[in-house]
């Protein structure tokens, strides 16, 4: 669309109403989606993803966003019934993560509705849609999908009802759950419909959630029932260790678990889809625009990635509070230069586009490209993370492709300049890959990076200073914090910028104590910075830290950890994030003295911070949900297709 184009008219999108399918010429939809979020026509929104997927399998397919549950119902009724199938998704987040805060607290937005509204979608519209569509359709199958369903197929702790709740599909109305990125699945599902077998029939599609009555095989593995780990949380910790190792397979095996006298069948993931498979869905025919229904209002996460790009999926930092390897796998499926070049070239027509590209992203930001170097060795591989407890002497984590992606956007005549919105993984860039020729690679990356590709604010997560609390949160040593610091200072003063560096971090994560937080208030204090991106932890289903959380144990030592529980520990945790208040003073002060710290008040109050434009004394704005370059990919995420990214918040 030029500067010039009207709006796209209603046809060119997916119909949302008996009017717009009759203009169609259609008699019936062959399947209808039913979304928590707005209907937008973008790769990083799934009910979009999913409904282009189907359309290019020529199936006719209409979408109902952010249906009315409390009335009389007639959004669920106004499209009649599909010839196939239902969808339904609670959107691009866990309803419940989108709903409330770390403190259980109401949000009183929703970056996915126009005008930021909140309130129009329920707790859990997984279960809610589907039981209202069996209600009215009970001969229609159901299928959901999206980041709920998906963190959600095996027995998981919910820390929004804190009790353990059993996999969704035995509380919801759906006659099958397609987890992860739903492209795969659903075209198999799709065939096999053509082919005229029933969706109850369907047994063994990988990325498939369904009861069965069938006898596992030796290979399976048999969790502990729902009914065990309810009375036994050492037995849900081990399920989890099962769980997350067979997520991160290249070939995982199929799950069973027992639940209200019924076996859950978690058939395994697809293989990652190859780089053909990745542009295909990417280079579907979206407008990338909100459907003209909501008449020009804005809607905030749509407004936050207009103008980004999705260049990969996966994840292989296996953060232990971040869910994308559970959603996406832990292997990275990357775009061609040319997909990525086609879609920035779409972007540059926009009306609204001022030259500059937003985010050429991903889950993180670079590992554009990246994987082993013998693919043998990861087909064999179990372990959750690729760069902890150090990196992979296999990993390929040359920045090369990446770069050449970077250089080829801004050759662009209409790209005045492209920026890194996504989180950067500087453990990553700065790893030994031992060859020198891609370690020189690697520093010209972050030089490039730091000097080129940052808006003003250079985003990273170190996410804590303690080593025994990163350790458990598979995160990096902060000493590689201060050496990408001094980097990032050394380019700032040679290129004449003062550009911020903006480190993320969070509180009351499992292993982590007051002392650990009054530590990283005084170690933050001497590097002049006073914390604006902070956040409590916020337990979200499928995350090991969750895991930890609910169980109080390690499922892979079994060891016992502590984690703060209660809201007087976890705001004592927090306050060290703002030590500076003068409101907080005296607290911190008492805190450190029963600690037997004075070593530590001393450090934050005899001498008066400095800043030298690193960051200005901002009031430490709390971390909200926020979106993603990743639609078909990004980290909170989407519908049937897309990972969440989301940490309970979004991953860094």
């Amino acid at each position: 669309m030029n500067k010039t184009t009207p709006y796209p008219p209603k046809s060119a999108f997916l119909p949302t109403t008996k009017d717009e399918i009759k203009e169609l010429g259609w008699d019936q939809p062959d399947v209808i989606l039913f979304s928590g979020d707005a209907y937008v026509d973008h790769p990083s929104f799934g009910a979009a993803v999913i409904g282009r997927t189907l359309q290019s399998l020529g199936l006719k397919v209409a979408i109902v966003p952010q249906p009315n549950w409390r009335d009389d119902l007639r959004d669920f009724k106004k499209l009649g019934r599909p010839r196939l199938f239902f969808g339904v998704s609670a959107g691009a987040m866990d309803s419940m993560v989108n709903h409330y805060t770390a403190n259980r607290r109401l949000r009183h937005d929703d970056a996915y509705t126009p005008g930021g509204k909140h309130g129009m979608r329920p707790d859990y519209p997984t279960i809610v849609y589907s039981k209202i569509l069996k209600e009215i359709y009970p001969d229609v199958p159901v299928i959901a999908g999206g980041i709920e369903a998906s963190l959600r197929r095996v027995s998981h702790y919910d820390y929004w009802q804190d009790k353990l709740r059993p996999s969704i599909l035995s509380e919801a109305a759906a006659d099958m759950i397609v987890y992860g990125m739903g492209e795969k699945p659903l075209t198999e599902i799709t065939r096999r419909l053509k082919l005229g077998e029933e969706i109850k029939d369907m047994k063994n599609i990988p990325q498939t959630v369904i009861f069965s009555d069938e006898k596992p095989s030796e290979k399976d593995i048999i969790l502990h029932s729902f009914e065990d780990c309810s009375k036994d949380k050492k037995k849900q910790a081990e399920n989890f260790r099962h769980v997350e190792e067979e997520s991160n397979k290249y070939e995982g095996k199929v799950l069973w678990q027992k639940t209200g006298g019924k076996m859950v069948k978690i058939n395994p993931m697809y293989p990652p889809l190859s780089t053909k498979e990745v542009d295909a869905s990417f280079d579907l025919p979206y407008t990338r625009l909100p459907h003209p229904r909501y008449k020009g209002k804005n809607i905030p996460a749509y407004d936050m990635i207009r103008h980004s790009i999705c260049m990969h999926r996966g994840c292989f930092g296996g953060c232990a509070f971040c869910t994308i390897s559970a959603h996406q796998g832990k292997f990275i499926a990357s775009r061609s230069k040319e997909s990525i070049l086609k879609e920035a070239k779409q972007v540059v027509k926009m009306h609204d586009f001022k030259g500059y590209i937003s985010d050429l992203g991903g889950p993180s930001a670079n590992m554009y490209s990246m994987g082993g170097k013998n693919k043998d060795i990861c087909k064999k591989c179990t372990r959750p993370s690729c760069l902890h407890p150090k990196p992979c002497r296999n990993l390929d984590n040359n920045h090369a492709p990446l770069l050449d992606v970077y250089h080829s956007v801004d050759a662009l005549p209409e790209v005045k300049k492209s920026f890194i919105g996504s989180g950067v993984r500087y453990d990553l860039s700065m790893a030994d890959s031992g060859d020198e020729k891609i370690n020189a690679t690697n520093r010209k990356y972050m030089r490039e990076l730091i000097a080129d590709h940052v808006s003003g604010r250079l985003k990273v997560a170190p996410e804590h200073t303690s080593n025994r609390v990163l350790d458990c949160m598979r995160k990096p040593s902060f000493s590689l914090f201060h050496r990408f610091k001094n980097i990032f200072d050394k380019v700032n003063e040679e290129k004449g910028l003062r550009q911020q560096l903006i480190p993320y971090f969070i509180s009351s994560h499992p292993a982590c104590q007051e002392e650990d937080m009054a530590e990283l208030a005084a170690e933050t204090k001497k590097l002049n910075f006073q914390l604006e991106q902070v956040q409590d932890f916020t337990p979200t289903p499928m995350t090991l830290a969750t895991e930890i959380y609910y169980t109080g144990y390690h499922p892979y030592t079994g060891e016992k950890v502590y984690t703060a529980h209660t809201e007087k520990e976890k705001l004592a945790q927090r306050s060290f994030f703002f030590w500076y208040k003068p409101e907080n003073k005296h607290s911190i002060i008492s805190e450190l003295r029963k600690m037997g710290r004075k070593d530590l008040v001393a450090a934050l109050y005899d001498n008066p911070p400095r800043h030298h434009g690193l960051l200005p004394p901002y009031a430490g704005n709390k971390r909200k949900p926020e979106a993603k370059s990743g639609g078909n990919s990004n980290s909170r995420n989407y519908n049937f297709n897309n990972k969440e990214s989301y940490r309970g918040r979004k991953k860094r």
